[in-house]
């Protein structure tokens, strides 16, 4: 009986690797990688070795792409999520498809799946890509997929605190290029009755039960560094900012969580100032952020995981990544899939080639 085939992927958007850990959990091989930040290309080389990483997508060549199975891409998110498009609004700058520098890499992606033929495909976005624009970009974005290029496409928008302890709605796209029976019911979350992790979980414990690891935490305890504590002022700020807000009747404010919580959503702007997901450290302290290594474990990420960014780079990274459990879980789930079918076809569908060049919202 022959041998089962490795199944392969290629990772764009790789930012740090979050995807590719998923992936490779479930025993595929990544062929080729793309990330365009330096300092993401950094932490990424870090963890992974083999081949180079390709940056920015819209300028390598298809044909320079090795053949895959699977392709998994975490496209950028900016021009969908509700910041982003706040954002965009208040400067007067286009956003989704209209945004040139971003939105427009859906169609690197749909262009590589077009005309390499992958046996599926995983893309993941913020939630809110679900409604832009009254539902319109998410739309083109599903007619591209089964329209345009004939794959069996289905999503889900998965909270990871099933994993971790944070609220983190995501939305995932699955694709398969022939009808395998792929059913999102079958994946694996952790059962509901059981109690959720909390924050504790993540947290240094301080209490010399783990190794001290420099600059986050020193000494015997391996006792958090005072550095990640909030100053008097920036404290004060951040107290007159939320009471502000709250007078007006807005939700604004810093979120304050003690170890038996779970957080906020861990977001890039988290190096600011923290607010988001402030540690409390009693009356007589005040509270402070995570530190990078905290961060990592808020995403899921293994501590053997390396950080050789500074803390603003890492909190940027961490804050844009996936949470790794949740793709695991679904890495699994395609893998299955795919391997219940011992074909190794690559035929292609009648659709491949005949994808528009230019597509525009109605």
């Amino acid at each position: 009986m022959p041998a089962r085939r490795t199944l392969t992927f290629v990772d764009l958007f790789a930012g740090i690797g979050g995807m590719r850990l998923g992936f490779e959990s479930a025993g595929c091989e990544c062929v080729f990688t793309s990330e365009w930040n330096r300092f993401s290309q950094e932490t990424y080389s870090a963890n992974f070795g083999g081949h180079e990483i390709a940056g920015d997508i819209t300028q390598v060549p298809t044909d320079e792409i090795p053949d895959h199975s699977i392709l998994v891409a975490g496209f950028p998110c900016q021009p969908f999520s509700i910041a982003g498009v706040s954002k965009k609004n208040a400067l007067g700058t286009p956003h989704g498809f209209e945004c040139r520098t971003q939105g427009t890499l859906f169609f690197d992606v749909a262009r590589i799946i077009d005309r390499k033929r992958p046996d599926a495909f995983l893309l993941e976005n913020v939630k809110n890509l679900h409604r832009h624009d009254k539902g319109r970009t998410f739309a083109v974005i599903m007619e591209t997929l089964q329209k345009e290029l004939g794959y069996n496409v289905d999503y889900r928008i998965i909270d990871a605190r099933h994993f971790v302890p944070q609220h983190r709605e995501r939305i995932f796209i699955v694709g398969f290029r022939e009808d395998l029976g792929f059913d999102w019911k079958k994946l694996v979350l952790p059962d509901a009755s059981s109690a959720e992790p909390t924050l504790k979980s993540i947290l240094h414990p301080q209490n010399g039960s783990e190794a001290a690891e420099e600059p986050y935490t020193t000494g015997k305890r391996a006792a958090v560094s005072s550095k990640y504590t909030l100053t008097d002022h920036l404290w004060q700020y951040l107290q007159n900012y939320a009471e502000k807000h709250r007078a007006k009747g807005n939700g604004f404010g810093f979120g304050l969580v003690r170890p038996d919580m779970i957080a906020r959503t861990l977001s890039a702007r988290y190096y600011k100032d923290g607010s988001e997901i402030l540690i409390d450290q009693g009356r007589t302290k005040n509270p402070r952020r995570l530190t990078p290594r905290e961060c990592a474990r808020l995403m899921g990420f293994p501590d053997s995981f390396k950080i050789p960014v500074s803390d603003t780079q890492a909190y940027r990274q961490f804050g844009n990544s996936v949470a790794v459990p949740v793709v695991e879980a679904v890495a699994a789930l395609i893998v299955k899939t795919l391997k219940s079918q011992p074909r190794d076809t690559r035929r292609p569908s009648p659709q491949q080639g005949a994808l528009r060049e230019e597509l525009t919202l109605p």
